[in-house]
């Protein structure tokens, strides 16, 4: 991924990202081609990897090799119209503010009931915490949950590198920055909205 250096995410940055990630698009190359999967993924710590699990009908996990899992995160269009050098002298283009996280790696898959009823526990756990009655695996009848389980196949992405990119209007000067917070407010969009605060966060002297 092309990261100019006021745009690298800090390894701390990186680290709460990782620790906090979700949906990925996983993608693999071989000799057939890319694979993409949108894919739950969940770090442990303890072996430096991502785990998740697909259909066994999806032929990804049989194709396992150097892989990528591609993690977006807020994004949003910042016109030039919030920009406050538009009036000043006209020198301004449309841009894209957005976070991205990507991890690299070798895909493994497992084939195993254990293994991956660990993981779809482990999943479950993440995120069913924090609500008023949380779900948990043992709530389905075992033979159904044994059933799903044998449908699915469990992946495990060994990080090999990860980079984080943030491009949040760190290249304007402050009076555009103020510009895009005050427009990105006025939008009726949630991303706009979290975005906005994003570019707020930024603790940067021109």
């Amino acid at each position: 991924m092309y990261v100019p250096k006021n745009f690298a995410m800090l390894d701390e940055e990186t680290a709460a990202a990782l620790a906090n990630v979700d949906l990925a698009h996983l993608v693999t190359h071989d000799a057939d081609g890319y694979l993409v999967t949108p894919i739950p993924l969940l770090y442990r710590t303890a072996t430096n990897t991502l785990v998740g699990h697909v259909s066994r009908a999806n032929p990804h996990w049989r194709r396992t090799g150097p892989s990528v899992a591609i993690f977006a995160g807020p994004q949003a269009y910042i016109s030039p119209s919030f920009y406050a050098t538009k009036a000043e002298t006209g020198k301004v283009v449309p841009t894209w503010n957005y976070e991205v996280l990507t991890v690299h790696g070798v895909l493994t898959a497992h084939d195993d009931p254990d293994w991956v009823r660990t993981l779809v526990t482990e999943l479950t756990d993440r995120h069913e915490q924090g609500r008023d009655a949380p779900w948990g695996i043992d709530d389905a009848p075992a033979a159904f949950t044994a059933a799903q389980i044998r449908a699915i196949v469990g992946i495990e992405l060994s990080i090999d590198q990860v980079e984080g990119k943030k491009k949040m209007s760190q290249n304007q000067p402050e009076r555009n920055r103020t510009g895009v917070i005050e427009g990105l407010r006025r939008s009726d969009r949630s991303s706009d909205q979290y975005v906005a605060e994003r570019v707020a966060d930024l603790n940067i002297s021109d």
